[in-house]
């Protein structure tokens, strides 16, 4: 049974959000998964401790990049902790909102709260269905190095297509250890990120007239022949100072998912038997589903995640094939020579500008 958690504790983004409607909800649309004994659980946990250091040494070697700190660990979870930590993380994040939009005192809505917390915990209740691992950029520096872990989700996946339990977990390790040795070989990263969606948070307006303002200019933006669907439906009711920082968040987050898949796959080759099946597997598990399923795919963006992995794996090995991988780690030593958008979507001219210039 899990732990329950006050969730208003020194919160200001308690009174924006009830963060126990959020969990409630995650964990009741995520589910309990597939009933694994314990003893596969226990396998499951010794594979990980063994595999993640392991892919923290391979990635290291093949990088040339150092994560310092804490060596790398798992923690293996229930699909209801995986909503309960990335809930404590969003609420985090959302703390300075809080604090600018509901100053001390203010009255709150509790059925604006829960609704609100009704539809962050389906958000969050979904995603922990399809997630395998993840590495949290924001965990306090104690918890440096951890890695989640869903079990359920592992396990689905492997018995689905019925793929060997240690190189399958092994080569998920691999992309997941990347984020960390990509977090922990650059000091500047966290930070940068961190003032990324600072500053996208300053922008956010609360004010009605502001918002219906933003909604008229989307909804004349519609008529005008626009595709409003999926992330181009947000991106519509976006001011220009948002639309500049969130393409800056989305191609930082294609260079570290695009890196991490490319490493993945050039790490475990050779050392991950039925790699090909991986993959086909990993690319079915992402594909889009009919019916309901792939509208909310598309209204939650996850189509655009999806594609991520791909044009950012596509930027990196061709940098890595034009430079070097000594050329392409010039990415890492200074914010301004992150990729731009546009550079993400020419690689050469990233290299002209930074591996050569």
């Amino acid at each position: 049974m899990e732990a329950t958690i006050d969730w208003s504790m020194g919160s200001r983004a308690a009174a924006l959000v009830d963060w126990g409607t959020v969990s409630q909800t995650g964990r009741r649309v995520g589910g309990g998964g597939p009933p694994t004994p314990s003893v596969e659980r226990a396998r499951m946990r010794e594979d990980l401790a063994e595999v993640v250091p392991y892919a923290e040494t391979l990635i290291e070697e093949f990088t040339g990049l150092s994560s310092g700190g804490f060596p790398a660990r798992a923690w293996l979870m229930s699909r209801g902790e995986w909503v309960n930590a990335n809930a404590r993380g969003l609420q985090r994040l959302l703390e300075p909102l809080a604090e600018r939009v509901l100053p001390e005192g203010a009255p709150r809505s509790d059925l604006r709260r829960k609704a609100l917390g009704a539809q962050i915990g389906a958000l969050l209740g979904y995603v922990s269905r399809k997630v395998l691992g993840q590495y949290d950029a924001f965990l306090p520096p104690d918890d440096d190095g951890l890695l989640y872990f869903v079990g359920p989700n592992l396990v689905e996946v492997e018995r689905r297509f019925e793929l060997p339990r240690r190189d399958f977990r092994l080569w998920v390790s691999i992309h997941e250890v990347t984020h960390r040795v990509q977090f922990g070989a650059t000091t500047w990263l966290r930070p940068h990120l961190e003032g990324l969606i600072g500053r996208y948070l300053q922008t956010v307006q609360v004010d009605s007239r502001e918002v219906v303002a933003q909604l008229r200019r989307a909804v004349d933006a519609v008529r005008s022949g626009a595709d409003w669907r999926g992330m181009n439906g947000i991106l519509l009711i976006m001011n220009d100072e948002q639309r500049a920082l969130f393409g800056r968040m989305q191609a930082l987050m294609t260079l570290l998912e695009g890196h991490a898949t490319f490493v993945m796959n050039e790490v475990a080759a050779g050392r991950v038997d039925d790699l090909d099946r991986m993959r086909n597997a990993l690319r079915d598990r992402r594909r889009s589903r009919g019916g309901v399923e792939k509208v909310f795919q598309q209204a939650i963006g996850f189509e655009s995640k999806v594609q991520q992995y791909a044009s950012g794996e596509r930027f990196v090995r061709e940098v890595v094939a034009e430079a070097g991988m000594e050329g392409f780690n010039r990415v890492w030593q200074d914010e301004a020579n992150l990729p731009t958008p546009e550079e993400v979507a020419d690689p050469a001219r990233w290299v002209g500008r930074v591996a050569k210039g």
